[in-house]
């Protein structure tokens, strides 16, 4: 009743939060072709969803191939980091200075090295979500209990071994963590570069849309979005449930806590 109870909530606020804006907009308060009303936006998503699904498709694409590229990086570089420290003091300081560099100013270069199509999106898609993952990935295997390393040690377990079998498990919740802030904005980095140069995708139809001072159509785009960004979040969230017990996600969580 409680998990329930706690789902109503936000569901409920933003029933509020649309009959505020509804009641707004209906009364003259805005312009609909500045902020159209939620009836209007959902009515656009509802019509344009031929069109809207089409231009979905290349984005999700980009979208999961770069996340999944950030992820066959990013793990086993974690890893690596975590046994060497001289490769830790070498690359953490290069993975921070690539984190503030606005991705934005690097989504140009990309068109102009590997020119237009889908190649520059997961690269983009890729390079945004890479930060998350491997910082939640060395957070969570520093995190690993020594107590139970040295258990494992005691019983003739090799290091490998230690670690499949200790250390990985435990990092997982943290893995994932890390994996839920990715697959978020990797929508958003997909998104970046369509604005770009793209002529496919829905940052296209979000161009097009302001170019023809379609608001409708631009929040029906956003509302595509933050569905294909809510479906790859409770995917991501599923995976997480499935093979991690709940109880070593509280205690993972605890553990974390007290760095």
């Amino acid at each position: 009743m409680t998990h329930i109870r706690s789902a109503l909530l936000p569901v409920g606020l933003l029933v509020v939060c649309c009959a505020v804006w509804q009641v707004v907009v209906t009364a003259g308060q805005v312009p609909e072709y500045v902020l159209p009303a939620p009836l209007t936006v959902l009515g656009t998503m509802v019509a344009d969803a031929p069109l809207l699904a089409t231009e979905s498709v290349p984005t999700l694409l980009a979208v999961l191939a770069g996340f999944g590229l950030a992820v066959l990086v990013a793990l086993p570089v974690a890893v690596l980091m975590t046994y060497s420290d001289a490769l830790h003091r070498a690359l953490y300081p290069l993975l921070i200075v690539a984190q503030v560099v606005p991705k934005v100013a690097v989504a140009p270069l990309f068109i102009i090295w590997f020119g237009f199509g889908q190649l520059p999106k997961v690269l983009m898609v890729a390079l945004i979500s890479f930060f998350p993952l491997i910082v939640d990935a060395l957070v969570g295997l520093a995190a690993t209990r020594p107590q139970s390393l040295v258990l494992v040690r005691s019983m003739g377990a090799g290091r490998w071994q230690a670690f499949w079998k200790v250390r990985w498990p435990w990092a997982l919740p943290s893995i994932f963590a890390g994996a839920k802030v990715a697959v978020t904005l990797a929508v958003v980095g997909a998104v970046v570069a369509e604005f770009v140069g793209s002529d496919d995708g829905l940052g296209v139809v979000l161009l097009d849309a302001r170019g023809n001072l379609d608001s409708a159509m631009a929040f029906a785009a956003i509302g595509w979005l933050t569905i294909a960004g809510l479906l790859l979040f409770g995917a991501v969230a599923l995976a997480e449930r499935v093979l991690v017990p709940g109880g070593r996600r509280a205690a993972s969580a605890e553990a974390a806590g007290s760095l």
